[in-house]
């Protein structure tokens, strides 16, 4: 199996192939040893010290995430760093990079005040659910298609108030973001199914290009047949053709990414359709691959389930979801709406407990698990442990105590909670049998 990666962002000529399909080099899902959480710490600490001199006094590292997260003067948005990049540079280059990336910072925070400015700077980014006041639109099962403006150094994501400061609808974001992506084609013609990596340098937005109608199936050149594209997390898309021998080793290969990376997409795999638009692999009963594809379709839901009950307190319909800056693109600072909490979800399959309000407990969110059930396959279960109010997550079936029921027995008696996304469906305590 070979890899063909791109020879940069922006060229349109495919580099000689690598020897084999293997995990991501550099930081992602590598152990990380006593050096490297040295080597870690000591990039953080001089990041710190750089913008706690430049007035940044918030500046604080999160080990676990390896980013560094700071308040910009004048904004309730916390800003944060990913510091992996800055990893693969040494000595008087990683400190020239740090002040560099601390001076811009100074010179020109914010967000572009017309719509002039703001336009060409303007980008769309795939991503799984992110709390917070964003501008976001659904694209596909548990993704959205949110807009950043997007600076040499910083990348801010773009809220739902912003495009009437600017003048215009939000629809017209969405498409003068989408019109900014370079839809570069690539060039050569794969004799034979290959697959092609595409790795991010924090400016090419690959991942982002699977927005683009037609834009995937015009690779099929390129990698032998009809493509199928993963997304991993946010610096890789690897392409390969329909019914090659790589396909059924690309889930394998892209659950592994997914699991291992701080910042994560998906481990589905996806196709054109006939009108060009991005839809998920489908792999039907009898499909060779329908169980890999189950259960990556499982993994994501189970994923973007945890990450919402890692959220502080339950999900409450009747307000607000408070906001988070989240970790972004390789090598940029994002911002995000208001100010909240940062970071990788908690422990998978951790629920929030009940709480008091005004003497009334609180419905506990209910977790997800990915079970295999011998011959009916890769399976989703909400976890109902007690007769209590619960918000349960949509699923394959429900264990309620010790007794396990397909999800369409207890639909009737479930009422969807609104404004919660992933959706949740609410109920006050176990349904007669």
């Amino acid at each position: 199996m070979r890899i063909w990666k791109r020879a940069s962002s922006s060229g349109g000529k495919l580099s000689p192939p690598c020897d084999k399909v293997g995990g991501l080099q550099g930081e992602k899902g590598r152990p990380v040893g006593l050096l490297r959480r040295v080597a870690r710490a000591r990039l953080a600490g001089l990041v710190i010290r750089r913008l706690r001199r430049s007035g940044f006094t918030d500046a604080r590292y999160d080990a676990r995430g390896f980013r560094v997260r700071f308040t910009m003067a004048g904004d309730e948005t916390p800003t944060i760093l990913e510091l992996a990049p800055l990893l693969v540079t040494r000595g008087g280059r990683r400190r020239d990079r740090v002040d560099r990336f601390v001076a811009g910072l100074v010179r020109s925070p914010g967000m572009p005040l017309d719509w002039a400015r703001a336009r060409p700077m303007l980008r769309p980014v795939l991503r799984g659910g992110a709390p917070g006041a964003l501008l976001r639109r659904p694209f596909l099962p548990f993704l959205f298609e949110f807009v950043v403006v997007d600076s040499p150094d910083t990348m801010t994501y773009v809220g739902p108030e912003q495009p009437a400061g600017w003048g215009v609808s939000a629809e017209e974001v969405f498409e003068a973001a989408r019109a900014n992506l370079p839809g570069a084609v690539l060039h050569g013609v794969a004799s034979k199914p290959v697959v092609v990596r595409f790795v991010d340098d924090g400016d090419a937005y690959w991942t982002s290009h699977l927005l683009l109608q037609h834009w995937l199936e015009r690779l099929a050149g390129q990698v032998g047949g009809a493509p199928v594209a993963f997304a991993p997390e946010r610096g890789t898309l690897l392409v390969t053709a329909d019914g090659s021998d790589h396909l059924g080793g690309l889930f394998a290969q892209a659950e592994e990414i997914y699991a291992a990376s701080s910042r994560p997409i998906t481990p589905m795999a996806y196709v054109s359709d006939e009108n060009g638009c991005t839809v998920p692999y489908a792999a039907p009963p009898g499909h060779p691959l329908h169980r890999a594809v189950a259960r990556a379709e499982r993994l994501l839901a189970v994923h973007e389930y945890t990450r919402q009950t890692a959220q502080p307190g339950p999900p409450d319909p009747a307000r607000k979801a408070s906001g988070t800056g989240k970790a972004d693109a390789t090598g940029k600072a994002s911002t995000t709406g208001k100010a909240g909490n940062a970071g990788r979800p908690g422990n998978a399959g951790r629920v929030s407990g009940p709480g008091k309000a005004g003497g009334v407990s609180e419905p506990i969110l209910a977790e997800l698990r990915l079970v295999d059930s011998g011959e009916h396959g890769w399976r989703t279960r909400a976890i109902w442990q007690h007769d209590e109010p619960t918000l349960l997550p949509e699923a394959d079936e429900v264990q309620l105590g010790d007794d396990v029921r397909p999800w369409a027995d207890l639909a009737a008696h479930l009422t969807r909670a609104p404004g919660v996304e992933p959706p949740r469906w609410s109920a006050t305590g176990w349904p007669p049998r």
